[in-house]
């Protein structure tokens, strides 16, 4: 039987809950659901999912112990708007570890492209688009996936994977834990505060009417403002200052022409790898 609980916030809010002790992707449960007539309002978690996936189809390795948490909601908004609901999401996870993470651990805000570290607390940052970063590491994903309804409107599954216990390995990229963070919280304790986090921020998007709120507290804690950045897209590269994410939620990089590029997707890479050129 699952163990996972809703927050206050989010029961008092009406939202439902279908725990798993193993799952295959709670992605595809939420769509699943959708497709069967579900009008959205429930979270579907575990701390195993073993068919997880990340953004373009890529796979998301969960172990034991660690959240795989994905909400369903099917808003009263134009279509256009919902893939500023990434941003929603990160600013609830960067809230819900910002409210349970002790401060002599993690520190939250902005500080550097990299999330350098006081030698003390590690940097906790949002990474573009859809990334948590703790010192320039992964510790968290978030996917967005849509499902066109008989009635027109769009059913959106909203995952979370947060690396509570270990960090995938064999990954291109530095991954990390809170375990190696040097903390110890259960996906349990993360999945509540996660709930009610996405109360409060949901609140402020406003079926996106609100989504200017949202992106500045997104900014408030985004990793590599004002630093080197490169971004990858599909072979080609972008690199520059990355200035700011605009209001319609895409990366802004200033050029060394000193023009300004709009990104919408692409792998994001910071510090040395942004710098460096062929």
């Amino acid at each position: 039987m699952s163990s996972f609980s809703l927050g206050s916030k989010a029961r008092a809010a009406g939202y439902r809950l279908r725990g798993f002790d193993t799952v295959g992707s709670t992605n595809t449960q939420a769509l699943e659901a959708a497709a069967a007539g579900d009008a959205g309002g429930i979270w579907f978690v575990s701390k195993h999912q073993t068919s997880g996936r990340g953004r373009r189809g890529r796979q998301w390795d969960s172990p034991i112990g660690n959240l795989a948490a994905t909400l369903l909601i099917v808003p009263d908004s134009d279509p256009t708007l919902a893939a500023t609901l990434g941003f929603v999401a990160g600013v609830s996870l960067n809230r819900a570890l910002s409210a349970i993470l002790p401060n002599g651990v993690v520190k939250l805000g902005i500080d550097g492209a990299d999330g350098v570290s006081d030698g003390k607390r590690a940097r906790i940052a949002l990474k573009w688009p859809n990334d948590v970063l703790a010192d320039g590491a992964k510790l968290a994903g978030i996917l967005l996936e849509a499902q066109k309804l008989p009635d027109g409107r769009h059913a959106i599954a909203i995952g979370f994977g947060v690396n509570a216990v270990a960090a995938p390995q064999g990954l291109p990229y530095p991954a990390t834990s809170l375990v190696e963070l040097g903390t110890t919280r259960s996906a349990e304790d993360i999945f509540e505060a996660l709930s009610d986090a996405w109360v409060d921020t949901f609140s402020l998007w406003r079926d996106g009417s609100g989504i200017a709120d949202v992106l500045t507290q997104w900014r408030g804690a985004a990793a590599g403002i004002g630093a080197p950045v490169a971004v990858n897209q599909n072979g080609a590269t972008v690199r520059g200052i990355f200035e700011t994410i605009d209001d319609a939620g895409r990366l802004i990089v200033r050029a060394d022409d000193d023009s300004r590029i709009a990104i919408t997707a692409g792998d994001v890479h910071f510090g040395a790898t942004a710098s460096a050129r062929s």
